[in-house]
C-alpha cells in the first residue's frame, strides 16, 4: 500500500498533541513525580456513581435521544440558570461526549474552507486543529503575562478581518489559570456586537474560579445570539472517564450540530446521562468541598514556587499555574525535558499550549499537597543545577 498517497494529507500535516507526546514519554520512565494531569484527583462522590450502577443494574443499557436524555437537558438548564444566570429551553441544548465533542461540534457547525477562527494562546490544544480539519485558518492571538494572559478589546479588533467566522473564549483558561471578568467581557462584547461573529465559549472550569463568581459572556446583552456555550461534567464533578459534556446555544446553531452529532456519534452513553442528572441535581456541595480544596492547594503551590525562585502570577480559575521558566536560558521544551531525565519530575512545556506558552510551565494542582511538595522538591534540586 502506498500510504503516503492514500492518507489525508491535512491529518498527516497535523501535529501530535504536545500533552500526549510528553505523556507517551512517561509511560517509558519509573520513579516520576508527576503535576502533569489535568484532572481531578477526586473519585466521583458516590451518589453519582451509585445512580450509574443502578441504571445498569436495571438494564437502563438502550440508546438514548440523539440531543439526551430530556430529563438531563432539563436539568441542564435549571444548572445553568441556578449557576450562571443563563436562561435556556431543552431545545437549545445538546448532550455530547465530553467537551471535547462540543467543541468540535461548534467548530464544525460554523466554519466553511478559508474561514478564520480566533484562538488566544496560550489555550486547549484541541481548537486548532480541529478549526484545521474544517479546512479553516486557525488565528492566534498570544496572550501576555503582563495583561495576565487575558485576551484584549484591542488584540480582538486587531485579529477581526472579513474572514473572521469565529472566536474562541477559553476562560477560565488551561494551562494558565487566567479568567475574564464582566467589565473584561464587556469590552470584547462591544468588539464583537455589530459584526456577525460567532463566540466558542469554552467553560468547561466555569465551577474552578476563585474569590469572584464565573461570568459567561452569553449573560451579557446581544452575546446569547451569538454564543456557543461549553461546559461539562470531567473537572466539576470529577466524572472525567465517564465523557460527557454539554453545550447550549441558539436553535438555528443547535439544530446543525445536532445533524453532525447524528451521524458521528449518535448518542452520549446512557449510564453517564444517568448520573448526570443526579450530578445536577444534587451535586452543588460536591463542587464547593472540591473547589474548596483547590483553592487551598492554588494558595499553597504559588507560594512553593515562590520560594524555589520560580515566579508566576496568581490563578484566578482551573487547577492549574503556569510559573515563567524563561530566565535560566532553556527553552520551554528543554527545560521540562531536563527535569523530567534528570530529576525525574514532570511538567508540561508550556509551548504544548500554542506559542505563547513559550518561556512558561504549566503544573497541575489537582494533586495532594504531600505530592506537591515531593515535586517541589525536586524542582528546587534541578534549579540548583542551573545556577
Amino acid at each position: 500500500m502506498d500510504y503516503a498517497s492514500l492518507l489525508s494529507r491535512t491529518v498527516v500535516g497535523l501535529k501530535k498533541s504536545g500533552i500526549r507526546k510528553f505523556f507517551d514519554l512517561l509511560d517509558t520512565m519509573d520513579d516520576v513525580v508527576s503535576l502533569t494531569v489535568g484532572q481531578p484527583d477526586f473519585v466521583t462522590p458516590w451518589h453519582i456513581r451509585e445512580v450509574g450502577m443502578e441504571s445498569l443494574q436495571r438494564g437502563k443499557t438502550y440508546y438514548t435521544s440523539n440531543a439526551g436524555v430530556p430529563e438531563l437537558r432539563a436539568e441542564i438548564c435549571r444548572y445553568l440558570d441556578r449557576r450562571f444566570g443563563l436562561s435556556y429551553e431543552s431545545d437549545e441544548t445538546l448532550v455530547t461526549v465530553g467537551g471535547s465533542e462540543a467543541i468540535d461540534l461548534a467548530i464544525r457547525a460554523v466554519t466553511e474552507p478559508g474561514d478564520e477562527v480566533i484562538i488566544p494562546t496560550p489555550s486547549f490544544v484541541c481548537y486548532e486543529p480541529i478549526v484545521t480539519l474544517c479546512g479553516g485558518v486557525p488565528v492566534t492571538i498570544p496572550t501576555k503575562k503582563e495583561d495576565r494572559f487575558k485576551l484584549t478589546p484591542e488584540a480582538l479588533s486587531a485579529a477581526i478581518t472579513p474572514r473572521t467566522k469565529m472566536v474562541v473564549l477559553p476562560f477560565p483558561n488551561n494551562p494558565t489559570g487566567a479568567i475574564l471578568t464582566q467589565e473584561e467581557l464587556e469590552g470584547l462584547a462591544a468588539v464583537l456586537e455589530h459584526t456577525n461573529i460567532a463566540v466558542l465559549s469554552d467553560e468547561i472550569y466555569a465551577e474552578m474560579t476563585y474569590g469572584r463568581r464565573h461570568v459567561s459572556i452569553a449573560a451579557l446583552p446581544g452575546m446569547k445570539e451569538r454564543t456557543i456555550l461549553v461546559n461539562g461534567f470531567s473537572k466539576a464533578f470529577a466524572m472525567t472517564g465517564w465523557r460527557l459534556g454539554f453545550l447550549a446555544a441558539p436553535r438555528p446553531i443547535t439544530e446543525q450540530m445536532l445533524k453532525i452529532h447524528q451521524y458521528a456519534i449518535m448518542c452520549a452513553p446512557t449510564t453517564s446521562q444517568l448520573a448526570a442528572v443526579e450530578a445536577l441535581r444534587n451535586g452543588d456541595p460536591d463542587i464547593e468541598m472540591m473547589t474548596a480544596e483547590y483553592d487551598r492547594r492554588r494558595l499553597y503551590i504559588r507560594a512553593g514556587l515562590s520560594a524555589i525562585g520560580l515566579d508566576s502570577f496568581e490563578p484566578e480559575g482551573a487547577f492549574y499555574i503556569f510559573p515563567e521558566i524563561g530566565k535560566y536560558g532553556l527553552s520551554s521544551d528543554e527545560f521540562c525535558n531536563r527535569l523530567l531525565y534528570e530529576k525525574r519530575c514532570a511538567i508540561v512545556p508550556g509551548t504544548a499550549f500554542g506559542e505563547g506558552g513559550e518561556g512558561f510551565a504549566r503544573l497541575s494542582y489537582a494533586y495532594s499537597v504531600k505530592h506537591i511538595d515531593k515535586a517541589l522538591e525536586r524542582m528546587e534540586d534541578f534549579l540548583k543545577t542551573l545556577k
